[in-house]
């Protein structure tokens, strides 16, 4: 089943301990749709300038990912440079460069509307509810935010919140959303502003899912981050964990519990592999067959026997 995702195409700059890299392939709809293309075709919305080149479309094209979504503008493409020299789980951001993205909006192609399946990446949220409402078939919506949108934009956010089925935010953001800072009250919270599902994001600790309500109907499910020897780059993991996730989702016929609880679990394998390297590039030169034996690997450090 096909996912649509509208959100970012970027070039990033980065600056980690294992070294800098200029202006790789990035942005949130890049690292999600390369990494639930292995598990589904995905659509791709967003918009870009004359900098993105062949050598950046052979990314999508390798993958087979609908890229006719993508406009493209006179200018150039959003720009982001920052670094992590201080400390792995948090950019330090040097420099936005908006360029042509300031002006973007959204073009649903008529080709995409068929999709059942529809995330709205780390976006303005004015943006990201005018696609939703403009998709209102879909089978599940899932979408991400950031805390400069719930600091300054909360009124439009919460409109969105009201329209998702999955919201995927760290817990940083999840607190600060909340206005508390115990995880758990905060998760309570912000599952009463309409998500049936939160998934918090914890970096190299893994993710938490809350679904349900106070009470009996309330459940937690927690799956690890796989211990990884050397982090190169943390830029895309979360984006790559969000399309891991929903794009094993997409892939199921039926979405049960079990279902979920094996998303959780593709997600931070996505994760895993996306830091990996600068960039998109080990998981423009991944293989299913790596995925899945990570997959195992994820499995046995949680069974006991």
């Amino acid at each position: 089943m096909a996912i649509t995702v509208v959100g970012s195409v970027a070039f990033d700059s980065i600056e980690t301990p294992a070294g800098r890299r200029e202006r790789c392939l990035g942005g949130a709809a890049t690292y999600f749709s390369l990494s639930a293309s292995f598990f589904t075709q995905v659509r791709v919305i967003a918009v870009v300038g004359e900098d993105f080149g062949a050598a950046q479309q052979a990314a999508f094209d390798a993958r087979k990912i609908d890229t006719q979504g993508i406009e493209h503008a006179s200018g150039k493409s959003f720009f982001w440079e920052g670094s992590y020299l201080e400390n792995l789980n948090e950019a330090k951001t040097h420099t936005t460069d908006l360029n042509v993205f300031g002006a973007f909006q959204p073009k649903i192609p008529d080709a995409y509307r068929d999709s059942e399946f529809l995330f709205l990446a780390n976006i303005d949220p004015v943006l990201q509810r005018r696609v939703r409402e403009a998709m209102p078939d879909v089978k599940l919506v899932a979408g991400d935010t950031m805390n400069y949108w719930i600091k300054d934009h909360r009124p439009a956010l919460l409109e969105v919140l009201r329209g998702l089925d999955i919201l995927l935010i760290n817990d940083t953001e999840t607190k600060m959303l909340a206005a508390n800072t115990n995880l758990v009250q905060a998760a309570r919270a912000v599952l009463d502003m309409g998500p049936r599902m939160l998934v918090v994001k914890h970096g190299e600790y893994g993710a938490t899912a809350f679904y349900g309500r106070d009470g009996i109907g309330a459940r937690t499910f927690r799956a690890p981050a796989l211990p990884l020897e050397e982090v190169v780059d943390p830029t895309g993991a979360g984006d790559s964990f969000a399309g891991g996730f929903f794009g094993y989702l997409a892939s199921q016929k039926e979405l049960t519990p079990g279902a979920f609880r094996r998303a959780m679990f593709y997600g931070s394998v996505m994760g895993s592999f996306a830091v990996e390297e600068f960039g998109t590039a080990r998981i423009e030169k991944l293989t299913r067959e790596e995925i899945d034996t990570r997959f195992s690997q994820f499995r046995e450090l949680t069974h006991l026997d």
